[in-house]
């Protein structure tokens, strides 16, 4: 395919089954490979839609600098298009994540700000009101509270998984923002109703790459919890493993939300007879390298890693 530029290529991503992965039979498993899209994560849906709304409305003004909180990917997204749009990008970013982000974000020319990394993301956001208030002529698109990173999957993850899967019966993401949640399931459950929405979150306290748990204070607004219909959750030595075993036997490299998700999925296989469950992956694994979960042997793998993998 021929694309006009890189910015093109967001969304669209494969639909992949891995039944193999399921406990029954008659409930098959798809993993929607959001790894595919250009920085590698289901951020760069959001990072589009948000900028260019704000560019159709006004808000963002050209070689305006953009201010952004971030556990990673979203930033790396918002560098990206910054980069192409011109831009200036400063991210705020707890100081525990992965080398990878931190050399993905300064590839793209973003500039990092860092939060204490035991506050985690709601450490960053804490920073990053501050800063938006000292420089009041950024501007912070704020996926937290931004009604476009939901609307970003109701118009396009979403009518994806549609179009490949029109017999989905549920949909299984984790817990981050809200707005892969919220927007894909709200456009499911008017399309197909009857579609249940599930969300794989993490253990309060727990440290899964991507996740949040509600209990630990800020609840994002653009969280609709009633589109959800159950929350599932997972224990971080259980998303690695399963993180490990979804490369091992399907040959798919994600991220370790992704291993929280496909487990999350298979405890709804167990209760459930027959169904087609979509399991959205949002990132692929190439920037959980330096953890080196795939090489560690597992029965070192949370007093090695752990500590690598926050948030």
């Amino acid at each position: 395919m021929r694309y006009r530029s890189v910015l093109d290529m967001v969304g669209n991503t494969p639909l992949v089954e891995i039944s193999e992965l399921s406990p029954k039979p008659g409930v098959r498993l798809y993993a929607k490979l959001e790894g595919q899209n250009p920085t590698g994560s289901v951020k760069d849906r959001i990072a589009k839609f948000m900028i260019e709304a704000a560019e159709r409305e006004g808000r963002l003004q050209p070689g305006q600098t953009i201010l952004e909180p971030t556990s990673g990917n979203t930033g790396i997204a918002l560098a990206l298009v910054g980069r192409l749009k011109g831009y200036p990008v400063k991210v705020v970013m707890p100081d525990a994540v992965s080398p990878e982000r931190t050399e993905l974000l300064q590839a793209f020319g973003a500039e990092i700000i860092y939060s204490p990394g035991d506050l985690g993301t709601n450490g960053s956001v804490a920073l990053a009101r501050e800063v938006a208030a000292q420089h009041p002529d950024w501007f912070m698109p704020f996926q937290y509270e931004n009604p476009q990173n939901p609307s970003a999957h109701y118009y396009t993850t979403a009518p994806e998984i549609l179009a490949d899967l029109p017999e989905v019966t549920h949909f299984v993401a984790g817990l981050g923002t809200g707005g892969t949640l919220t927007g894909t399931g709200r456009r499911l459950k008017e399309e197909r109703p009857g579609v249940r929405i599930i969300a794989a979150a993490p253990h309060p306290g727990d440290q899964v790459q991507g996740l949040r748990s509600l209990e630990e204070g800020y609840i994002p607004p653009v969280l609709d919890e009633s589109v959800l219909d159950g929350r599932i959750v997972v224990d971080s030595a259980t998303s690695f493993r399963v993180t490990r075993e979804l490369t091992q036997r399907t040959g798919i490299f994600a991220g370790i939300s992704g291993g929280a998700v496909v487990r999350a999925a298979q405890r709804l296989a167990e209760r459930i007879e027959e169904g087609h469950v979509v399991c959205l992956l949002a990132d692929g694994g190439w920037k959980y390298l330096s953890s080196h979960l795939w090489t560690t042997d597992y029965a070192t793998i949370e007093e090695d890693v752990a500590d690598k993998l926050w948030w």
